[in-house]
């Protein structure tokens, strides 16, 4: 019998009637041919029992086919392909990373939905208010408010060793301003500017001019604490107590204001001029026109200028006059 006769016999799909010689014969060879077989079946037994695998080897190793097949067909098709779904035993394995034992596990943002949803602790109703960062509103202040602020001021350090503020005296309602640079001993000790020498020789220049100190003009300083020593104040101390003058200046509306000696013509006029540089011309100090002079205390030292400062003092009122006629 044929090897192929034989396979199909033992496939059961052999005829079931042979001829009688025919069956004989084959019953002969199929001896010689099962020695020959046998040891083929053997290896072939053999390395069919090596490639045999588990159930659910098999099942894992198809899907893996499947998906390979899948992302193959998907990435043919380009980006505009449907995504398929993949096995389930494949999904959990792409969504369940390998972790190591000895690394913490990585943060979602789940891990932080609490954070969001904790509500703030309320306040007692009868807790005091934050407080507030302080205003700086001096531009606001009437006379009496300004002159108690003036009073208590802390801006700078020139505070601590004072004995007074100096905050000016006057009518508040002058046409004329006279501005100095700071207050001396006297003006620490007895808290109002120009006393002493060089407060009498200025009450004589504004006789001359039919003025005096109480009627139609106010007298105020730059820096309203004494400087250590009467050293001239730092370029910090006027700036914060610039405001103050500002405010005065703002509240008596003069219609003239003279500048003092070099540095309240200076701290005014924002320069660094000098006296002979500044002298003779009408400059501005907030809208309202300035004239510099010497101070009455360089004048006690100086007397040749005095006639220089009586022709400032002509130059003020002549200014004076141009601007009430303007207002007319």
């Amino acid at each position: 019998m044929a090897l192929d006769d034989i396979a199909l016999e033992e496939l059961g799909l052999a005829p079931r009637w042979v001829r009688k010689g025919v069956a004989i014969a084959a019953h002969a060879g199929a001896q010689d041919v099962a020695a020959d077989v046998e040891p083929t079946a053997r290896v072939a037994e053999a390395a069919a029992a090596q490639r045999t695998v588990e159930p659910a080897q098999e099942d894992a190793v198809r899907e893996a086919r499947a998906a390979r097949s899948q992302q193959a067909a998907r990435f043919e098709a380009g980006p505009a392909s449907t995504v398929e779904p993949q096995p389930e035993s494949l999904q959990e394995a792409k969504a369940t990373p390998a972790i190591s034992s000895d690394e913490p596990p990585p943060f979602t943002e789940d891990d932080f939905a609490w954070f969001d949803a904790v509500a703030e602790p309320a306040l007692p109703a009868d807790a005091p208010a934050p407080p507030r960062a302080p205003r700086d509103d001096i531009a606001a202040l009437d006379w009496d408010a300004l002159s108690e602020r003036v009073a208590g001021c802390t801006r700078c350090r020139l505070c601590e060793k004072r004995t007074n503020t100096v905050f000016g005296v006057g009518d508040r309602e002058a046409d004329w301003m006279l501005i100095g640079e700071a207050p001396g001993e006297n003006e620490d000790r007895q808290g109002e500017p120009f006393v002493g020498q060089a407060g009498k020789l200025l009450d004589n220049m504004l006789r001359a001019l039919s003025l005096e100190r109480s009627q139609n003009v106010y007298i105020a300083n730059v820096i309203k604490c004494r400087p250590p020593g009467n050293r001239n104040p730092e370029p910090d101390e006027v700036a914060r107590c610039e405001p103050y003058l500002q405010r005065q200046v703002a509240l008596v509306k003069p219609k003239i204001i003279v500048a003092l000696g070099r540095f309240a013509a200076q701290s005014l006029l924002k320069t660094d001029g000098s006296i002979a540089s500044l002298r003779g011309r009408v400059h501005q100090y907030e809208g309202v026109p300035v004239i510099v002079t010497y101070h009455p205390a360089y004048l006690l030292r100086s007397l040749q200028d005095k006639s220089k400062a009586w022709a400032d003092l002509c130059l003020a009122r002549d200014t004076w006059r141009g601007a009430a006629r303007v207002d007319r």
